[in-house]
This record gives structure tokens, C-alpha cells and sequence, in this order.
């Protein structure tokens, strides 16, 4: 499902025009990808929540040069689902 596909259902659902509804999802997508960048989760109670995650210092290995290299440790945006959120996908989703 694409962001427009997402603009198209809150439109059908909810009635309200095209691009009233992709306007508030960029505000909502700007909001969210802000408040990562001022190293602030966003929790949504019942969807899951947007951390930022830590990633250790490691040594990985150029296999086509093979040297050694060293990652710093650096911060990752993620997503972590709610559990009720993954119950309800773990039950739905066929085989």
C-alpha cells in the first residue's frame, strides 16, 4: 500500500476531500520524522511506536578488498509495533 492507496481510503471512509487528507498525512509523516530527529520517540497507543535506536561500534570486513573496517556506533530510526497490533496481524495473515 503506497501513501497515495492510504489517501484514497481515509478519503472514501471518512468523506473528507483528497487533498485535505494528504495534507495531514505529510503533516502527520513531518511530525513524526521531526521529533525522531530531536531524538524524541513518538508513541501511538494501540499502533506501535517510532524509536530511535542505538547500533554498537562493530567491525565488519570489505570481502571484495579484504580489509577490516570500523563502524562507529550511530542511531537508527525504528518502528515497534503494539502487541495488540501483532496479535491481530498474526491471526489474519494466511500462510
Amino acid at each position: 500500500m503506497t501513501k497515495a492507496d492510504i489517501v484514497n481510503e481515509i478519503s472514501k471512509s471518512t468523506g473528507i476531500e483528497k487533498v485535505t487528507v494528504q495534507k495531514t498525512v505529510e503533516a502527520f509523516m513531518e511530525t513524526v520524522k521531526d521529533s525522531m530527529i530531536k531524538e524524541k520517540n513518538v508513541y501511538l497507543r494501540g499502533f506501535g511506536s517510532f524509536i530511535i535506536k542505538k547500533r554498537a561500534k562493530k567491525t565488519a570486513r570489505n570481502i571484495s578488498k579484504n580489509t577490516t573496517i570500523v563502524i562507529p556506533e550511530h542511531f537508527v530510526p525504528a518502528f515497534k509495533p503494539a502487541k495488540s497490533f501483532v496479535s491481530k496481524v498474526k491471526s489474519n495473515v494466511k500462510k
